[in-house]
């Protein structure tokens, strides 16, 4: 009776050989940002801040200004770092429901890897 010599092999099997890729990370959310016109009344900066504080969100970056030649107008920039655009246009809808707010405008800047 004849034997068949053994097949050994240092080659791995080819699902060992591949190389692991790293598992996918999602998408960072980016930064999302709101420029506020209103007219220059007390209770505006108050109202806008509370559309995000409810939220538990502090803005990473908060600037505002009184413009106009007489100072009538408010000026308000506001970022918020890792915001999902969804909810960053509902705060839009939310802050052009505010009384003296004239205008918002928003957009997005994406994170840098």
């Amino acid at each position: 009776m004849m034997t068949e010599p053994s097949r050994s092999s240092s080659q791995p099997f080819a699902a060992e050989a591949a190389p692991r890729r790293p598992a996918a990370q999602p998408e960072p959310l980016p930064t999302f940002c709101f420029s506020v016109q209103a007219a220059a009344e007390p209770g505006v900066m108050p109202r806008v801040l509370e559309l995000f504080a409810k939220r538990n969100l502090v803005p990473s970056k908060w600037h505002s200004s009184v413009a106009g030649p007489a100072g009538e107008e408010l000026h308000i920039d506001i970022q918020v770092a890792g915001m999902a655009p969804e909810l960053g246009d509902y705060i839009a809808r939310c802050l052009r429901q505010i009384l003296h707010v004239t205008c918002v405008l928003t957009t997005t800047k994406a994170v840098e890897p």
